[in-house]
């Protein structure tokens, strides 16, 4: 037994099971004399609810995990070398599948026997966008061992993968793009910005437009279309990362509050289980209280009892000597 089977069985199991099966595993390990093992198993969390609709959804569907992860990567490349039609589709697809896999994991966790509401579908949506911003929280994420949900990545290239409660644990790569995303990656630099040249033609002048005459000079009417393409793509860039900085503060925010609810949870836990075993030792000194007071009115009623024949002895005793005095009277006469 070791921590990495131990936490790969746990947290595939529902939140109201983990903890017992937890404890199991850490007295198992404590058993064989393994303290350093059991108390690696105790460290581990429980997942919150959304958690485990994140770790579930991986377990159930990896190939569509996958195609998420390659998403993000092909985002990030779109990023770093931008285009606004190839944003905008990106940016859709990004949205569809998110919402697409959310809805699963609520299906999944409905079919495992517990319903989840719209605020955890929300969280798990709010795990798949840091999933496609953060290679890191994709690795966590691909391993299925998450305790919280993700929050957001500080940027888009962030690095190191979030606390998955599993001790030790080092990330997951993210799987790369295949088929032409990842040949281009792999086979030559971000290339420029698509759409209309400065210059228009190399002849200098639109096709059929014959304003430049041949000699070459820049078409006015293609350098704005530009610079407006340009400037529309730097103000979506500009607001995709103010929103994704809002977003990084309340999920920021949002964790803090999940941490402290989960270990308000196991406080709970562990008060419930003091009172359950004072309940066990309370019951058994009623029991034994029980018992002793049977034992005392039974001793009580020995010395009754011995006390009447006593008593009864000495009255049996008198009449005997009395009798023997008559005797002893009749024989002097």
């Amino acid at each position: 037994m070791d921590v990495e089977s131990v936490a790969d069985e746990l947290y595939g199991l529902r939140p109201t099971e983990f903890t017992a099966a937890r404890e199991q595993c850490a007295a198992r390990a404590r058993e064989a004399g393994d303290r350093e093992l059991a108390a690696r198993i105790r460290a581990l969390r429980r997942p919150t609810l959304a958690a485990w609709a994140s770790n579930l959804l991986v377990r159930a569907r990896p190939d569509e995990a996958r195609s998420l992860v390659a998403l993000g990567e092909a985002a990030r490349r779109a990023h770093r070398s931008p285009g606004g039609v190839r944003l905008r589709e990106l940016d859709r697809r990004q949205h569809d599948l998110v919402a697409a896999l959310a809805r699963e994991a609520q299906r999944l966790t409905a079919e495992a026997g517990k319903e989840v509401g719209d605020a955890v579908r929300e969280e798990v949506e709010a795990t798949l966008r840091t999933v496609l911003a953060d290679p890191g929280a994709a690795g966590a994420w691909l391993s299925g061992r998450l305790s919280r949900a993700l929050g957001a990545p500080v940027g888009a290239e962030a690095a190191g993968a979030p606390d998955d409660g599993v001790p030790g644990r080092p990330p997951v790569a993210p799987t790369a793009p295949t088929g032409t995303e990842g040949a281009s990656a792999a086979g030559k630099a971000p290339g420029p910005r698509t759409g209309p040249s400065p210059a228009g033609p190399r002849g200098g002048a639109r096709a059929g437009s014959g304003d430049s005459g041949g000699t070459g000079r820049p078409d006015p009417a293609a350098a704005r279309r530009t610079r407006r393409e340009q400037h529309e793509a730097e103000q979506h860039e500009a607001e995709r990362r103010r929103a994704e900085g809002e977003a990084a503060a309340a999920r920021r925010e949002a964790a803090a509050r999940e941490d402290e609810a989960r270990h308000a949870r196991d406080a709970l836990e562990g008060a419930e289980q003091r009172a359950h075993e004072a309940d066990l030792r309370a019951e058994e000194l009623v029991a034994r209280l029980k018992e002793a007071q049977a034992r005392k009115e039974a001793a009580h009623g020995a010395v009754r009892q011995a006390r009447e024949r006593a008593l009864e002895a000495e009255r049996a005793a008198r009449r005997a000597a009395k009798h023997a005095q008559e005797a002893i009277g009749r024989l002097g006469r």
